[in-house]
């Protein structure tokens, strides 16, 4: 007799030997060699934080997991970056639980509440928020709070946002149920369960990534709905709605964008950051992943940016550091990706201005 479990482990295995088409073949394949040892590595990271997310967990016994963070190698996916620790905890909709913990030196923190439309599939809608603002927190940054019994959430996931992740103390995070929890059986029906529903998240992963690049080209246009994707552009700025795919944060806007650059070329990044309480600017590979935060220098934040002395902020992007204050690395990666992320800003932020130049013609001070 084959137990379901058995057949579930086998089309989790069958799985992962198919997803590696997505970036090897077709019109999404990845054109250099680093990026097909991302796709590999982004296999293994999200297999990770799959089996996390929906084999371990138990939403009786519930525990926070670090599925982003700013050192840890392993959790580089799905749009991370260097000045951010994220943890996820599935939790039962009828259950109550109580949240507690120290917001050490974060700049912003919040608990975001995701539906779960089927097992394993993404989140299609933010069902509730605790934002840092929301609690009373005492004197030594301590807080807690209750959540209640709360229709249709699935997942918590945290932020925490930090001014300087190399010197900065993480919120440190607890969670407990407040009601009895069932009988520990790891049986051969849930088991399988679980392991079918890692294999949908992991699916869905990767019908996301690897991430377009767009088509370089010789003159300026803007980006957006009606328009066809540029490189070397962003796209306009837009705010979360509460229906949004994914893990996306309800209270952030966001703006995308992509590079193509020649060894000797460089990106000038100009924006003028609205009134907000934390923004950044992140270079991804092609799969939403940047290096660690000691690793190189690949983001940019409100904290650790020199401002011009009209308030805007210029980043210098080139595939090597330049002598700009606001320098940023592509690690000689000649393609990918580029995230901007604004947070409780007082309004959507005007698309950023982009200029291709030789990298020897890049400013090297603030004006």
């Amino acid at each position: 007799m084959t137990h379901e479990s058995t057949t579930a482990w086998r089309e989790l295995l069958a799985t992962l030997g198919d997803l590696d088409r997505g970036f090897l073949e077709g019109d999404r394949a990845v054109t250099d060699d680093r990026h097909i040892a991302d796709g590999y590595r982004t296999l293994a990271t999200t297999l990770g934080v799959a089996l996390d997310a929906y084999l371990f967990p138990e939403p009786g016994r519930p525990q926070f997991v670090a599925v982003n963070t700013p050192f840890r190698r392993d959790r580089r996916w799905g749009g991370d970056n260097t000045d951010a620790y994220y943890y996820l905890c599935p939790v039962d909709p009828e259950r109550r639980y109580r949240i507690s913990g120290n917001r050490g030196d974060s700049a912003y923190f919040s608990v975001t509440a995701y539906n779960e439309p089927s097992p394993g599939a993404w989140s299609d809608r933010v069902v509730s928020i605790v934002r840092d603002t929301d609690l009373d927190v005492d004197a030594d940054g301590n807080f807690s709070f209750d959540f209640p019994p709360t229709p249709d959430a699935a997942v918590l996931m945290t932020r925490d946002y930090q001014a300087d992740p190399l010197t900065g103390r993480p919120v440190v995070w607890q969670i407990e149920a407040l009601d009895e929890p069932d009988p520990i059986r790891h049986g051969d029906a849930e088991t399988a369960a679980s392991l079918r529903a890692a294999a949908t998240w992991l699916r869905t992963m990767f019908a996301i990534v690897p991430l377009a690049v767009g088509t370089r080209v010789d003159d300026q246009h803007g980006l957006g709905h009606e328009t066809a994707h540029a490189a070397n552009e962003f796209a306009d700025p837009y705010q979360v709605p509460d229906a949004n795919f994914g893990w996306s944060a309800r209270d952030a806007c966001y703006s995308y964008g992509s590079f193509v650059l020649d060894d000797d070329e460089a990106l000038v990044i100009t924006h003028r950051p609205p009134a907000c309480r934390f923004w950044n600017l992140v270079v991804w590979n092609q799969f939403m992943a940047t290096f660690g935060a000691s690793d190189a220098r690949c983001s940019v934040n409100g904290h650790s940016a020199a401002l011009n002395s009209d308030g805007s902020v210029t980043v210098v992007l080139s595939r090597a550091m330049t002598a700009h204050p606001n320098s940023l690395t592509t690690l000689d990666y000649p393609r990918g990706n580029l995230a901007f992320r604004w947070f409780l800003a007082d309004g959507v932020p005007k698309r950023p201005e982009v200029k291709l130049v030789k990298a020897a013609e890049a400013p090297t001070a603030t004006t």
